[in-house]
């Protein structure tokens, strides 16, 4: 229970942690984004509005401002485009290069093509920052070299996730070591708690043997008295009670099976449902069980036969009159299954996985009418999931109740 406690706290502050360096590195990436090609699409737009001129703005009352971001004296003589005239009818009419070496007329006609046949006004094609503009005369397409940003914004989205992961790595330690202090104060109190019930149940066992024993005594100088008849089953379902809570404390244990060994399960339900099939037909109720063979499972035999004697009793216990009980054990994607299926009348199906919880009753009067504890199904999920398993309930049309068991 504390390794699966500190499993989820781990789990819960490193998702936490993920999503935060998740947001930061898609953050400081986007923004990087939106604020390179927002200043390439100004650049460009420029360009294409006043050619080479757009480096060096007019004195006075010019449309264009001094300072603007990437534009430094430099920035005329580093700066590399190229623009591409096509006719409206789709022929290049005029490729200026004058500011760029690195590209011929036939790869710059082949590149406006491409970008023209996108249909997009803006955009990156291969190492260039395109801008469309269309007019009465053609359309005039300027490529802008956009190689380095490319370069910057590929190498800053690397380093920040390489940080990002770092980041996750080293956190990830600290809350594994950290973790264990964290849930000493609840490990603590599931100790006190698991002595308390320990303690409790061996202060019980006297005065209830003694109350069982005087009741027996008594049943047998007043045969058929109901006050007696009573006693004796209440001293009965308390001394159940208490070695059910016991069991349930060990089943909270680190190592709540040191000896586990490899069993058929195939044969150990064979054996667990065989006084079910016959108390189910002795009521009236038809039973079905389909087991495959072999099974085999890794783990405590005995509690296994355990957890099947719980999920079948309450089968037994909660049908229908006349109603139907079915045990399917079988493997399924390399894991052991368990299913057990009976018909009954629910009228609510929204608490079902209620069920599990310690001493809650679906059905509070006709529950104290069979008997029980009321923690049957709380030892079936401890039981389970001390296997590293999971236990689960569904009910389709309120009919019917089906516990499937993975493990």
């Amino acid at each position: 229970m504390l390794k699966k406690i500190r499993r989820r706290f781990i789990l819960a502050a490193m998702a936490a942690f993920g999503m935060v360096m998740l947001v930061i590195v898609a953050g400081i990436n986007v923004a990087n984004y939106i604020q390179t090609t927002s200043m390439q699409d100004h650049l460009a737009a420029d360009l294409l509005l006043y050619g080479p001129r757009a480096f060096n703005p007019p004195r006075e009352g010019g449309p264009l401002k001094r300072g603007q971001p990437g534009r430094g004296p430099e920035a005329e003589f580093i700066t590399r485009f190229f623009t591409v005239q096509v006719s409206p009818e789709g022929n290049v009419k005029e490729v200026s290069r004058d500011h760029i070496s690195s590209i011929d007329d036939e790869t710059a006609a082949a590149y406006a093509d491409a970008v023209l046949q996108k249909k997009r006004e803006k955009g990156y094609y291969h190492d260039y920052r395109y801008l469309v503009r269309r007019d009465e005369a053609g359309t005039t397409i300027l490529f802008l070299n956009a190689s380095m940003h490319l370069q910057f914004m590929a190498s800053l989205l690397l380093v920040s996730s390489a940080i990002g992961l770092a980041s996750l790595f080293l956190v990830f330690c600290l809350v594994v070591f950290f973790s264990q202090y964290a849930i000493r104060p609840y490990a603590r109190n599931m100790e006190r708690q698991k002595r308390f019930i320990t303690d409790a149940s061996h202060e019980l066992k006297t005065p209830i043997t003694s109350i069982a024993t005087s009741a027996d005594i008594a049943a047998m100088e007043h045969e058929g008295d109901e006050w007696i008849a009573n006693i004796q089953k209440q001293a009965s379902r308390l001394a159940k009670l208490t070695g059910d809570l016991v069991a349930l404390s060990r089943l909270d244990e680190e190592i709540p099976f040191p000896e586990k060994t490899r069993f058929s399960l195939s044969d150990a339900a064979w054996e667990a449902a065989e006084a079910f099939a016959v108390l189910a037909k002795a009521n009236g109720k038809q039973y079905i069980q389909r087991i495959q063979e072999p099974i085999e499972l890794y783990g405590d035999r005995n509690s296994i036969q355990k957890l099947l004697s719980i999920l079948l009793d309450n089968a037994v216990k909660y049908s229908d009159e006349k109603g139907q009980i079915c045990l399917d054990v079988y493997r399924s994607r390399g894991k052991a299954c368990i299913e057990v299926f009976n018909t009954c009348h629910l009228t609510d199906i929204s608490s079902l996985d209620r069920l599990f919880d310690r001493f809650y009753r679906m059905d509070q009067s006709r529950s104290v009418h069979l008997g029980g504890t009321g923690i049957g199904l709380s030892m079936a999920q401890a039981i389970t999931e001390a296997h590293g398993g999971r236990i689960s309930v569904k009910s389709v049309d309120g009919e019917s109740i089906c516990f499937r068991v993975l493990l």
